[in-house]
């Protein structure tokens, strides 16, 4: 899931240290022999908060939550007025941290796609396009 995301056009970054364009990377390679499911996501600055918040809601098989210890895939905005992260990100753009749990990765990456092409929506419609 996380290199299908990190080929998506409307993504800046994703922050997994088990990619080599992760900050980091070396030395996760260096000190670990395993990933977990756990990763970051900005997205194109062409995008806000409310882009953002449109694709999470339009998500179905994601819950909402910030227990990353469980069986299920979830998602938290890491920006903006709803955050409930201690950290600053400062990317250049919205951003959310996703959790993969246990659905197939099939399944959770047609859920996405949905999501990101809600999220060009919403874009869409706020620029008058």
């Amino acid at each position: 899931v996380a290199l299908w995301l990190h080929d998506r056009p409307e993504v800046r970054r994703v922050l997994h240290p088990a990619l080599p364009s992760c900050p980091g990377h070396e030395n996760w390679k260096r000190d670990f022999r395993g990933a977990s499911s756990l990763f970051g996501v900005v997205f194109d600055p062409a995008f806000d908060e409310a882009d953002m918040t449109a694709m999470i809601d339009s998500l179905t098989l994601f819950g909402i939550g910030a227990s990353w210890g469980g069986y299920e895939s979830l998602v938290l905005p890491t920006t903006g007025s709803i955050s409930r992260s201690c950290a600053s990100v400062t990317q250049g753009g919205p951003a959310c941290r996703f959790h993969i749990g246990l659905e197939s990765g099939d399944s959770l990456v047609a859920d996405l796609e949905r999501g990101l092409g809600r999220m060009a929506a919403a874009r869409d419609r706020r620029a008058g396009a």
